[in-house]
């Protein structure tokens, strides 16, 4: 695994600065070459800064994709969850025969995302705010550095939203999802067992990403989502950092207890938050794709 990119105090004060100035025209529409994969970003956008630094940043999603499509045989159908600008649905794309229904409910991103995905046959776009049940309450987009969380709050307009039962009604081409990717900055512990419910038939490999921060921010216990998705019949979890560095695997009714290093002050434990990646306890050729990705423990 190529080692983490090391800073020097200069470097950081480049890139800090370099932030600031972008910071300044966000959404100035600029080409990238990110990890291979070329798109379209927004200035202010924070993959190119995070995939120098980190050159395995991201790249395990594309990898897992790339061994279940090997393990299954044949192409495999995925859902992005807060697909973003598109990136990681670029790199799938690039990493193995996947078709992705690509989930997205900030205006500005869907505009980007719509830039990098139109062209492509095996993509499409549901432009709304997914929600694990109907709910009326009004949330409004919060955006930072490339990334958007939406929270309670007045909104100029009527956000759009789908339940994860209505986005299978209306996306019958993406019925038989092998693949979830969720990442909505702290939503993504109800979501993920929602969507596990609503394609319980097929019994996706769900990817997400997992933070206690995000998650209490927005109002959830994050401890809920290991019993929630041992109930629906998940037992295996892989583990990495947020720079895709591998941290474990364990049987999900560890997960409570180990995720309380993500309670302990950064400084102690290095990261921030955590990628997973969970297996139905009947999905033999999904157990044996994530350890092609993450084969054990690291020493």
């Amino acid at each position: 695994m190529p080692p983490r990119t090391p800073e020097s105090f200069a470097e950081r004060v480049i890139r800090r600065v370099g932030w600031v100035v972008r910071d300044r025209f966000p959404l100035r529409p600029v080409k990238r070459t990110v990890q291979g994969v070329d798109m379209v970003l927004p200035w202010s956008h924070r993959l190119p800064d995070y995939a120098r630094t980190e050159p395995e940043y991201g790249q395990n999603l594309p990898r897992l994709t790339a061994a279940l499509a090997a393990r299954d045989g044949q192409p495999i159908v995925a859902i992005d969850i807060g697909a973003n600008v598109g990136d990681s649905a670029l790199q799938m794309l690039a990493a193995a025969p996947v078709k992705i229904l690509c989930v997205e409910a900030d205006q500005v991103f869907l505009d980007f995302l719509h830039t990098n995905v139109d062209d492509i046959d095996d993509v499409a776009i549901e432009p709304a705010l997914l929600l694990p049940y109907a709910d009326d309450v009004s949330m409004a987009p919060v955006r930072a550095g490339g990334t958007t969380r939406f929270e309670p709050g007045q909104s100029q307009s009527t956000q759009p939203t789908v339940t994860t039962e209505e986005l299978r009604t209306r996306h019958p081409d993406f019925d038989q999802v092998r693949l979830v990717k969720s990442d909505t900055d702290g939503y993504d512990v109800t979501l993920v067992p929602a969507v596990a419910r609503t394609w319980a038939d097929t019994k996706p490999v769900l990817f997400f990403e997992y933070t206690h921060d995000l998650t209490r921010l927005a109002g959830f216990d994050p401890l809920l989502v290991w019993s929630d998705l041992a109930d629906l019949g998940y037992r295996h979890v892989r583990v990495w950092d947020n720079g895709s560095r591998p941290v474990g695997t364990y049987p999900i009714e560890e997960m409570a207890e180990r995720a309380a290093l993500l309670d302990e002050p950064l400084e102690q434990r290095t990261y921030h938050f955590w990628d997973v990646a969970a297996v139905h306890e009947d999905d033999d050729a999904g157990l044996l794709a994530v350890r092609d990705v993450l084969p054990a423990d690291p020493a």
